[in-house]
């Protein structure tokens, strides 16, 4: 798969070795695949941008701006994360059964980047040809807002409608 030049939807595993992360962490998906595509069960979907902020308010209320970009708030990481599977005593508690798994991400011209370290998850907000997602990280206890390439390789996560 040329990532850097995708247009359409497309997945992988990290490393491409799905042996190993199939189970753990899933499959990293284009933002082309965060669409009308079905990758969602029938009667759900890949939340906004809004749905997102709407998580992260409620499990830390000190996240006041929904527009804010990079980390925010003060535990909202730390209570999203899984209580295993994090490197570098990065676990979380798992407050809300999240059980947010480190998968890292697919850059668009790199290497894999942070399976064990990061987590990243898709909205289905486009921004311009970036589009807003989530991040949590194992040396940081705030979650992360931020635009990437919709060509890179993230984790997705699925709402009910």
């Amino acid at each position: 798969m040329d990532w850097a030049n995708a247009t359409s939807g497309a997945y992988c595993w990290a490393h491409w070795d799905s042996t190993t992360y199939a189970h753990v962490h899933g499959a990293l998906y284009n933002w082309y695949t965060v669409d009308a595509r079905n990758l969602c069960p029938s009667g759900w979907h890949v939340p906004s941008d809004a749905e997102w902020y709407t998580l992260e308010n409620y499990v830390d209320t000190t996240i006041n701006n929904p527009a804010a970009t990079g980390y925010r708030g003060t535990d909202a990481s730390t209570k999203l994360k899984a209580t295993t599977g994090w490197m570098s005593s990065g676990n979380g508690t798992d407050d809300y059964d999240f059980a947010a798994s480190p998968g890292g991400s697919k850059p668009v011209t790199s290497s894999w980047n942070s399976p064990g370290n990061a987590g990243y998850w898709w909205s289905s907000t486009a921004s311009g040809t970036d589009a807003w997602l989530r991040n949590l990280v194992s040396w940081d206890t705030r979650a992360r807002r931020d635009a990437q390439p919709q060509k890179a390789g993230f984790s997705v996560r699925c709402i009910k409608d």
